[in-house]
């Protein structure tokens, strides 16, 4: 039986140690991966395509890949959770509770674990709901409307609630109106209504919508959806991680963006890490600075990014699409098989 005062001498030495231990873990370099259910061989996965996938063999993937963030899915671009949802339809024939098992896995193993929402495309919201979406499959499709708001921060908050996820990424977070240059827009009707909304006024008609007022439009409607995520998440798990990944940090929409700053990790999805170090001046030390070194096959150079001095500080993380079979990497001569032995080599090289 231990003495009262060897108690409180032990109490005394944990506390002392914990700072310490707090500050290791603030400095860890992220190391993370995403075996990617969103897209199939043509287009977003349809639901049920890697229904098959087992939280242990990933966990035992990822685990091999040496990395401390596993970054799975709460609801992938199709629109399907990957965890017992009661708001979101589940992924038809899932086994088990993936998320859920796969995040008791990397706790286990000391990793953080991560979900996902792509927040300007879900297949099943644009074919449910028709009149507050445009037609334009795989794409940036969604206006944020504050029903889809509703209904997007209320997967967020039972995701958090109901699993043991450090927190989420957030993809794709762009207003959908007129996102693409090269297409052909008609304004919605519940885009109108956004209008009326944002500017508190009228909508003024398509004549007077010209690219400077759309893209105001545009950048109000990501800040109200910012500040719905941001309130609905830490409401729910106020220590949770949102994670915001850019495949163009630059975009007009995000200049000025607070987005950019309250984020807890930034990441520059782009292959051009230099967007990375220019976005570093304008966010300060406030979010984690990440760069994606895989995904995008020889694009992406792994290896290069990884021996950059000038990234040694930011985190790491790349992400593949799954054989349709395994539901796991294909190791093959593909750019992005090359990236992934890159990226294991390094981060089980640093273990020691």
């Amino acid at each position: 039986m231990i003495s009262t005062m060897s108690f409180v001498a032990a109490a005394l030495v944990c506390a002392l140690a914990q700072p310490e231990a707090a500050e290791e873990d603030a400095a860890e370099r992220i190391k993370a991966f995403c075996i990617d259910f969103n897209w199939g061989p043509e287009g977003f996965a349809p639901p049920g395509m890697y229904a098959q996938a087992s939280a242990p063999k990933h966990f035992e993937w990822y685990r091999d890949m040496g990395v401390n963030t596993i970054q799975t899915f709460c609801v992938s671009c199709p629109g399907y959770a990957w965890y017992q949802s009661k708001v979101a339809p589940v992924q038809p024939g899932m086994q088990g509770d993936f998320l859920s098992e796969l995040t008791r896995l990397g706790h286990g193993a000391g990793m953080k674990v991560m979900g996902y929402f792509c927040v300007g495309a879900n297949a099943h919201w644009s074919k449910t709901h028709p009149d507050l979406s445009h037609n334009m499959p795989n794409s940036i499709a969604i206006p944020f409307t504050t029903e889809y708001l509703d209904y997007l921060c209320s997967e967020m908050e039972e995701a958090l609630t109901v699993t043991a996820i450090d927190g989420f990424m957030i993809d794709w977070v762009y207003n959908a109106s007129h996102f693409y240059p090269d297409r052909e827009y008609t304004w919605l009707e519940c885009e109108k209504r956004m209008y009326q909304e944002l500017f508190g006024e009228p909508f003024p008609g398509e004549e007077k919508m010209d690219e400077a007022r759309t893209l105001e439009f545009n950048k109000r409607a990501l800040a109200r959806a910012w500040d719905r995520i941001h309130t609905s998440a830490k409401k729910a798990k106020p220590d949770c991680i949102i994670w915001l990944t850019c495949f163009d940090l630059q975009h007009p929409q995000l200049e000025g963006s607070r987005m950019l700053r309250e984020v807890d990790w930034l990441m520059n999805e782009h292959f051009d890490s230099q967007k990375l170090l220019e976005i570093r001046k304008i966010v300060g030390t406030g979010p984690k600075l990440i760069q994606c070194v895989c995904g995008w096959g020889d694009q992406h150079n792994a290896a290069a990014v990884l021996g950059d001095p000038n990234l040694k500080d930011v985190g790491v993380y790349g992400f593949a699409r799954p054989d349709t079979e395994t539901t796991l990497p294909p190791d093959d001569d593909s750019g992005n098989a090359r990236n992934i032995r890159a990226m294991r080599e390094a981060f089980r090289g640093s273990e020691g």
